[in-house]
């Protein structure tokens, strides 16, 4: 698993990059042709990850059900996002993967509920979790590398 979590940490020190290098108009931004923006893509990954690794495996997730209800799959921006809210999205992306390290190393994922996503990935265990949590990460870091463009 060392390996997948370096891959998940350098995937969210260029997510944290891109965030860190716009505006909070920027961030906010759905540009012509897309149904989402920077931010939403950031919060996302974050609901996601808590979802797919937490919730999933019947533990508490480090997010509010109106978090997850904002950012989760199947959803787009409403409102923008304020200042303090990409704070707190910021923050849950930088602490996220420490944290489920540590969770990891302690044991504490004892059950998961196995599930198949909905473009047909099965997930039964925290390790399948986790590898796929990396691929999610990386298809919306595609969102955001196209976005950035035309903000």
């Amino acid at each position: 698993m060392e390996s997948t979590f370096k891959i998940w940490e350098t995937n969210r020190k260029i997510h944290l990059s891109i965030l860190e290098r716009h505006t909070l108009e920027q961030l906010n931004t759905i540009p012509e042709g897309f149904n989402n923006n920077l931010i939403w893509n950031f919060g996302h990954i974050a609901a996601v990850q808590q979802s797919l690794i937490y919730r999933a495996s019947g533990l508490p997730m480090n997010i509010t059900d109106e978090f997850l209800g904002k950012f989760k799959s199947g959803t787009k921006p409403t409102a923008p996002q304020t200042q303090e809210e990409v704070n707190q999205i910021k923050q849950l992306l930088e602490s996220q993967i420490e944290a489920t390290k540590e969770d990891f190393a302690k044991g504490v994922f004892v059950n998961y509920h196995e599930f198949t996503t909905s473009t047909g990935f099965n997930i039964a265990t925290i390790e399948d979790a986790i590898v796929f949590n990396n691929y999610h990460e990386g298809l919306h870091l595609g969102y955001i590398l196209s976005i950035r463009k035309l903000v």
